[in-house]
């Protein structure tokens, strides 16, 4: 069997989102890591879909068996991993009749799993790191592609560490959120998806091409950009992790039909180089804003200068010609002929807010057709710059929103903030463009005196940054 399309994965994708709100991160993860034989913990409080999405994962796997059980400090191996046999007890044997236990399972759900007693976290140790189980005197394989944890929280006890370590990838599942909750009451229970199982040969077409997908320079630099980060932070990564999701993003590439990794598969940083939840939006901003340079822009510098010509313009526009002696004692005399301030009971108020409107003309200041062109030209300047910015930034999006078209696991939510970005930047520049051109017209309607002299302006300033 060759490698499936990609809408094999989408379909595969929609059955596990079917009915689940603010799930799309948690599937996508689940569904990859089950396709690269990783383990997976779900980190929230009861009632967030936790085991119905480990449910869901192994009706599209297509794998062995399914066990669930819920793990308490009073847990016992048998729970786990099978009886003891009794025929084999009466031959001196010690070994576990596994059949409908772990051990013979495809997909594991192990709620509370931090709950178990040491002898239980032993043999799970080998099971989920070496796929095999101890069974009396020999070791056998185990069918097992993923085991699906949950915990309401996070082990504090050191010696819990190194199972904790066993699953790669951690997910936080929350209670939906307020945009999400009147959908939450409204849903109604809906029969699953009808979807062909993942069988076994696709996943092991995919694991065969992943081994060939090349590490690209840009992969490799935000690896050590990140591991400079983490390291700052006082939270480094152990090899073993960084090669598990090496072989991790190998997988997501081959199956999105690609042959090279790049920055763009790092968006699982917050997944899997987060030691606990509240450190995942951090290594989220890290990534879309410091390894991808999705960050929306303000340009303060493009805001000085449209503030700049909307103050000059107001200044220019309210100015009023210098009066000389003989100039103010005409416009008085104008304003007394037509009975502004005189209190004449005849007055009309339209007649007169008519008659003020046309002094009030008069007394303007006028420009020169030099002054008018230097004012447009210097705006012209900076609406070309603005241009320019306009053209980068939606080259930008468009060229980030052409490498996340492929994407099938970097969830939807994520791809959006990152082409969001360069939107916001784009809407920003598009609202001073227009305050811009607005404050262009009003120079250019400036009241024009032909006979003035040809004398430039000094340009507007600009204030620098502090």
């Amino acid at each position: 069997m060759g490698l499936p399309e990609v809408n094999r994965w989408t379909t595969l994708l929609a059955a596990l989102e079917q009915g689940l709100l603010e799930r799309e991160s948690a599937s996508r993860v689940l569904l990859l890591a089950a396709l690269a034989g990783e383990h997976v913990l779900l980190i929230g409080p009861p009632g967030t879909a936790k085991s119905e999405l480990a449910r869901r994962l192994h009706r599209v796997i297509g794998s062995a068996g399914y066990f669930e059980r819920l793990l308490t400090r009073f847990s016992t191996p048998e729970e786990l991993f099978g009886p003891l046999s009794l025929k084999s007890l009466e031959d001196d044997r010690y070994e576990r009749l596994t059949t409908g236990f772990l051990p013979t399972a495809g997909i594991a759900f192990l709620d509370e799993v931090f709950k178990a007693n040491s002898a239980i976290l032993n043999a799970l140790l080998t099971l989920l790191n070496e796929r095999e189980f101890d069974n009396g005197s020999g070791r056998v394989k185990t069918p097992l592609v993923s085991v699906v944890g949950a915990s309401n929280e996070l082990p504090t006890d050191e010696s819990l560490q190194a199972f904790f370590d066993r699953f790669l990838l951690r997910v936080p599942v929350a209670p939906v959120g307020d945009a999400s909750f009147a959908a939450l009451l409204s849903l109604n229970d809906a029969a699953p998806l009808s979807v062909t199982p993942l069988a076994e040969a696709e996943r092991a077409a995919v694991e065969a091409l992943s081994s060939s997908v090349a590490l690209g320079a840009e992969l490799i630099d935000g690896c050590q950009r990140l591991r400079v980060w983490l390291a700052a932070r006082g939270q480094p990564m152990s090899d073993r992790r960084w090669r598990q999701w090496i072989a991790l993003m190998r997988v997501a590439a081959a199956s999105e039909g690609r042959t090279q990794l790049d920055a763009l598969d790092l968006w699982l940083a917050p997944f899997v180089a987060a030691a606990a939840p509240p450190e995942m939006a951090a290594l989220e901003d890290w990534f879309a804003s410091e390894l991808i340079g999705a960050v929306a822009h303000d340009a303060p510098w493009l805001t000085r200068a449209v503030e700049a010509f909307e103050q000059q313009l107001q200044i220019e526009l309210s100015a009023q010609d210098d009066p000389d002696a003989g100039n103010a004692a005409g416009k008085l005399a104008l304003a007394r002929s037509i009975g502004i301030g005189s209190g004449a009971a005849g007055d009309e108020p339209g007649m007169l807010r008519i008659m003020a409107s046309a002094l009030e003309e008069q007394l303007r200041r006028r420009y020169s057709r030099t002054h008018i062109d230097a004012r447009v030209a210097q705006i012209d300047e900076v609406i070309a710059q603005v241009d320019a910015q306009r053209e980068r930034v939606q080259g930008e999006r468009d060229a980030l929103a052409g490498r996340l078209a492929g994407r099938v696991w970097l969830p939807p939510r994520l791809a959006a903030r990152l082409v969001g970005a360069h939107e916001a930047t784009l809407a920003m520049l598009a609202e001073r463009r227009l305050r811009l051109v607005a404050a262009r017209e009003g120079f250019a309607a400036l009241p024009l005196d032909p006979q003035l002299p040809a004398v430039a302006p000094a340009p507007v300033v600009i204030e620098e940054p502090a």
